[in-house]
């Protein structure tokens, strides 16, 4: 039986194949217009159609989600939460909480609802997680300031840490490199990181986003490249 993996981005769908710990097949689609609004939902379908598969195990890399400490317990403010970093729509989402015992906080994040459904419809054992605890489950850390960088197409999420505590989380919709610089360089502004002194490591997309990475060497002193996606590998997916 086959291992299917799944990655749900903005506007994107990422599926590999594994069977017997080797990825066997895999594909990337994304929406580019808005005559493909229905493309990731349809491609979803066509892969859960595939043959063998005798487990799923799905990552939502959307950026609804919220960042709370371990412990909060207040689940009916969720939907609030979320709502200040993307727009909620209740009845179309499926709502879901992911903890991180390691950094001791939690993620309520969510996904439509059609995706999950249409997991579920199959009668195929599966999991759900969120992109941000997975990278927070990835990564080496040490008693420095460090920013982990994970790029997408599009999109990338970057957690924050100061001697292996987490100061931030951030998941971001961008669309030019210089949105992505904007964005990291406001950030350790606001939390008061060096640019000198702060450790970067990149994981992902890193071909797609090279000028991205080649900018932000002129601003920093401490960039490493860790993971690299190519054919049937990705950051994320492994498992």
């Amino acid at each position: 039986m086959k291992k299917l993996l799944l990655l749900f981005t903005k506007d994107g769908l990422q599926y590999q194949l594994a069977e017997r710990g080797n990825v066997i097949e895999g594909r990337s689609f994304f929406i580019e217009n808005e005559t493909d609004a229905y493309l990731i939902h349809h491609k979803l379908r066509e892969i859960l159609a595939k043959k063998s598969i005798g487990s799923i195990q799905a990552v939502s890399a959307i950026n609804h989600f919220s960042m709370m400490p371990k412990g909060f317990e207040r689940h009916e403010m969720a939907h609030s939460l979320i709502s200040y970093n993307a727009p909620v729509k209740k009845d179309k989402e499926e709502l879901t909480l992911s903890y991180n015992k390691k950094y001791k906080i939690q993620f309520y994040y969510a996904l439509p609802k059609e995706y999950y459904r249409e997991m579920q419809s199959r009668n195929i054992p599966h999991t759900l997680g969120f992109s941000g605890n997975k990278l927070l489950n990835s990564i080496q850390t040490k008693n420095q300031k460090e920013m982990h960088i994970n790029l997408y197409f599009q999109q990338c999420e970057f957690v924050a840490l100061d001697e292996k505590k987490v100061v931030l989380y951030n998941n971001l919709d961008i669309r030019s490199d210089v949105d992505f610089l904007y964005f990291v360089l406001f950030t350790l502004d606001k939390i008061e990181f060096s640019s000198k002194d702060t450790h970067f490591f990149i994981y992902g997309e890193v071909v797609e986003n090279e000028t991205f990475i080649s900018e932000l060497r002129k601003f920093v002193n401490n960039v490493k490249i860790c993971y690299e996606n190519s054919h049937k590998k990705h950051f994320i997916l492994n498992y």
